[in-house]
């Protein structure tokens, strides 16, 4: 069965690049939720100004990944401990965030949480936010790492978060990296 999973944790250029490698899923769509402003342009969004978060949304197949799994390789590939900051990326549009569809995602995100916490010296600071909407980023903004491998933003940010999910959860891939 086709399920949504909606979630924040810095750059979506770094999330969608992870995501879209994980056996089970299905797509991954870059864009804008959590906040005020109707139909978001990337620019509105990067001034902070917005009050949303860039993230994405995910399609996966509950038959070959969890919603447990999914969690676990996202608080593995971010830094859940810093409030609006993820490395270079400042501002409250990187903070990390689960906008759970429904209950039992809330329920899920909270245990996760909770088993995972020893692992950081630091307390998590993950928001758990129902989703309401989400915004797709404009098209010059998927794929871009597939796209883009040697910009610099990519080697020097998103090159590492790769190697991190193949030693983390090479199980979990589609194919090697």
């Amino acid at each position: 069965m086709t399920k949504k999973a909606t979630l924040a944790n810095g750059c979506f250029w770094c999330t969608e690049t992870i995501f879209s490698r994980v056996r089970g899923v299905l797509s991954v769509i870059p864009g804008y939720s959590g906040g005020t402003t109707k139909n978001p342009s990337y620019r509105e969004v990067c001034s902070g100004s917005t009050g949303h978060a860039e993230c994405v949304q995910i399609e996966y197949d509950d038959t070959l990944i969890d919603y447990d799994t999914l969690l676990e390789v996202f608080f593995d590939t971010h830094d859940p401990t810093t409030l609006n900051k993820q490395g270079a990326d400042v501002g409250t549009q990187y903070r990390s965030a689960i906008f759970y569809h429904n209950e039992q995602q809330l329920q899920t995100a909270k245990n996760i949480k909770n088993m995972i916490a020893y692992k950081f010296d630091n307390p998590i600071v993950t928001e758990f936010t129902p989703f309401t909407v989400f915004y797709e980023a404009e098209l010059e903004h998927h794929d871009y790492y597939n796209l883009n491998p040697y910009q610099p933003y990519c080697s020097a940010v998103i090159s590492p978060k790769l190697k991190k999910l193949l030693t983390s959860h090479s199980e979990l891939l589609k194919e090697k990296l």
